[in-house]
C-alpha cells in the first residue's frame, strides 16, 4: 500500500447532565438543527468533533453523493483553488441541479427499494426525481401502482416482483418505507420487543393479501381474508391493521352478483394487458391512508429521513436502519423527532433534507482522527465514517479517472459536457456487475471484486488501455516524472499527491526507466486498486 493513500422512533430524553441547552430557532433549516443536536450530545460527552475536511476531500465526497462519480480533474483543482466563502453551498447546488443529480438518486433509490427482488424502479424513480416528486406521492405511486410519467407502469415493479410471496412483500414495504423489520413476527410474537405482534405482521400482509398478477398486470380483489395460527395454535382472522395499531374497518362483502361482474372485469383487462382500477374499498389504498394520517404520518417520514442520513453520514440516527423500534433507541432522539416534523411540514421534499444534510457541519467533517485519544464511538458523529462507494459509483468513478482528463476541461457548450459525462457513464456500465454491493452496518469485498482488481482482464482492457483518451495517453506524453505523477494521482484521487507520495512513485519510475510504459500502467493500476479509491472518506 502506497504511504499517504486512506485505508482501506420518538422516545423520551433522558435529562441533560452536563452542557446547558441553547434553544433552536423555530425557522431554523436542516443543517443548523443537524449541527444544533449533535454538537449538544458531543458537549455532553465532553468530546471536541474533528475539524472540517480538506477542500479536495469535500469537492470528492459531494460530488460523488450527488452525482455518483468522482470529481473532473479540472472542477477538483477549481474547488481546491477558489477561495469564495460560500463555494460549498454552490458546488451543491450547481450538482443538485444537474441531470447527474436525479441519475444518482435514482440509482440509490432503486437499491433501497428493489435490494434482492430482482427488478427495478430506475425508469419511474429517474422521472420522479427530475420532477422533484414528493416523498409521500412516490410512496403512493409505488403502493396503488400508479406512475404519472410513463405509459408502461414502472411504478409497479416494487409489487410485481415480489407478490408471489406476499409474506415477503408485506416484509419488504415494512422495512423500506416504515424502517421495520417484522419478519420475526410472523411466527409468533417478537421475543424481545414488545411493539411487534403476530397481528401486525398479519396485518401488513392484508393490505396486500387481496393483490395478484393479472396477467402482467397488478391488480387488487375486493375479497380475500388473511388467517393465521398464533403459537398456542389458535385459528385467528387477521385485523387490517397497521404497525402503530391503526385498524381499519371493511365494509360487508360483495354478494354473489358483485363478485361475478368483479371476475369478469378482471378477466377484461387481463385480456387487454391493461391495468385494472382499484376495488372501491382497496386495501392497498388504505395501507397509503393509514401511512399518511395525521396521527401517523411521522411514523412514516422517520423511516425515509433515518435512510438518508444513514446514506451521506455512514450511519442513520437509529441503526440498523430496519430496527426502529422502543429497543433502539435512536442517538439522537430529539434531533430524529425534529426532521421528521420538519420533513412532513415541507410536503417530504427529498431535495431540500438532502441538500441540509450535505450544507451541515457535521456532514463536512474529515475522516481522520488524529488525537491520541480513543476514536469516539460512530453514533456521535464526532469524525466522518468511511463509506464504501456501490457498484455504479466505483465503475463510473474507475472509468472516468482513467479517462484523459483534458476532455473534461471547461467548454462553452455545458451540454457537450453533459453528453461526455454520459458517454462515461454508459461505457462504465460493462464493469458494475464486477463489484460488490454494500449494505449498511458492514461492508467486506467479495473475493470475486479482488481477484477482478488484481488481475481481471476487463481492468486490463478497459481501464489501463493506452490510448489518446485514455488517462495513461495523457501520461505518456508529459515529460517529467512529477508531471505524470501529479496528473495520475489528480485524475484519480481528486487531489495533489503528497510530498511522501511523490518522493516514493518517483523512485519507483527511477527504478524502471528502461520501461516507462510499463512502469506508468502498474503506477496508475496501484492508484485506481487501492481501497482510498473504493471508500467515500
Amino acid at each position: 500500500m502506497l504511504p499517504g493513500l486512506l485505508l482501506g422512533l420518538f422516545v423520551v430524553c433522558p435529562p441533560v447532565l452536563a452542557a446547558k441547552k441553547s434553544p433552536l430557532a423555530k425557522d431554523a433549516a436542516v443543517e443548523q438543527a443537524i449541527d444544533h443536536f449533535i454538537s449538544q450530545k458531543l458537549g455532553q460527552a465532553g468530546i471536541s468533533p474533528v475539524a472540517q475536511a480538506s477542500d479536495a476531500t469535500l469537492v470528492r465526497r459531494i460530488t460523488l453523493d450527488l452525482a455518483g462519480r468522482i470529481p473532473t480533474t479540472h472542477s477538483a483543482r477549481s474547488y481546491v483553488q477558489d477561495k469564495a466563502k460560500q463555494k460549498r453551498t454552490k458546488l451543491i447546488d450547481r450538482l443538485m441541479a444537474s441531470p447527474e443529480f436525479a441519475r444518482h438518486q435514482a440509482d440509490e433509490f432503486d437499491t433501497m427499494l428493489m435490494f434482492g427482488s430482482g427488478g427495478s424502479l430506475r425508469g419511474y424513480l429517474q422521472a420522479a426525481f427530475d420532477k422533484n416528486r414528493p416523498w409521500d406521492k412516490v410512496f403512493r405511486d409505488i403502493v396503488l401502482v400508479q406512475d404519472p410519467f410513463a405509459k408502461k407502469n414502472g411504478a409497479g415493479e416494487f409489487i410485481k416482483k415480489r407478490v408471489k410471496d406476499l409474506d415477503k412483500l408485506a416484509n419488504a414495504a415494512s422495512i423500506v418505507f416504515f424502517g421495520v423489520n417484522i419478519s420475526c413476527a410472523k411466527c409468533h410474537d417478537h421475543p424481545l420487543v414488545d411493539d411487534w405482534k403476530q397481528d401486525h405482521f398479519y396485518g401488513m400482509k392484508s393490505f396486500f393479501s387481496r393483490t395478484f398478477d393479472n396477467g402482467g398486470q397488478i391488480a387488487e380483489r375486493s375479497v380475500g381474508q388473511v388467517n393465521f395460527k398464533t403459537t398456542s395454535g389458535k385459528s385467528r382472522k387477521a385485523k387490517l391493521m397497521f404497525l402503530t395499531g391503526q385498524v381499519f374497518k371493511e365494509p360487508p362483502p360483495l354478494d354473489k352478483k358483485a363478485r361475478n361482474k368483479e371476475k369478469a372485469m378482471l378477466a377484461s383487462f387481463k385480456k387487454k394487458k391493461k391495468q385494472p382500477p382499484l376495488p372501491k374499498f382497496s386495501r392497498r389504498a388504505s395501507l397509503v391512508k393509514a401511512a399518511l394520517s395525521d396521527t401517523d404520518r411521522y411514523f412514516f417520514a422517520r423511516s425515509l429521513v433515518n435512510h438518508i442520513l444513514a446514506r451521506f453520514l455512514g450511519r442513520g440516527l437509529v441503526m440498523p436502519v430496519d430496527q426502529l423500534h422502543s429497543e433502539n433507541e435512536p442517538s439522537h432522539p430529539e434531533l430524529l423527532k425534529w426532521l421528521a416534523v420538519d420533513f412532513v411540514k415541507h410536503k417530504y421534499d427529498v431535495r431540500r433534507l438532502v441538500r441540509g444534510i450535505l450544507l451541515s457541519q457535521t456532514y463536512a467533517r474529515s475522516s481522520q482522527w488524529d488525537s491520541a485519544a480513543a476514536r469516539p464511538d460512530e453514533k456521535l458523529f464526532a469524525v466522518a465514517q468511511l463509506r464504501p462507494m456501490s457498484p455504479r459509483q466505483y465503475a463510473f468513478s474507475l472509468k472516468l479517472g482513467t479517462t484523459n482528463p483534458d476532455r473534461f476541461e471547461p467548454t462553452k457548450n455545458a451540454k457537450e459536457m453533459v453528453t461526455r459525462l454520459k458517454g462515461v457513464l454508459s461505457a462504465s456500465r460493462g464493469l458494475v456487475g464486477l463489484f460488490e454491493q454494500p449494505r449498511y452496518g458492514g461492508f467486506q469485498i467479495s473475493v470475486d471484486e479482488a481477484l477482478v482488481m488484481t488481475n481481471g482482464k476487463k481492468i486490463r482492457t478497459d481501464l489501463l488501455n493506452e490510448g489518446n483518451d485514455r488517462l495513461l495517453g495523457k501520461l505518456r506524453k508529459l515529460k517529467t516524472a512529477d508531471e505524470k505523477i501529479t496528473a495520475a494521482v489528480w485524475a484519480l484521487m481528486a487531489r495533489p499527491p503528497e510530498s511522501s507520495e511523490l518522493k516514493l512513485l518517483k523512485q519507483y519510475l527511477d527504478s524502471r526507466k528502461g520501461r516507462q510504459a510499463a512502469a506508468m500502467r502498474q503506477l496508475v493500476w496501484a492508484l485506481l486498486s487501492s481501497s482510498e479509491c473504493r471508500f467515500n472518506y
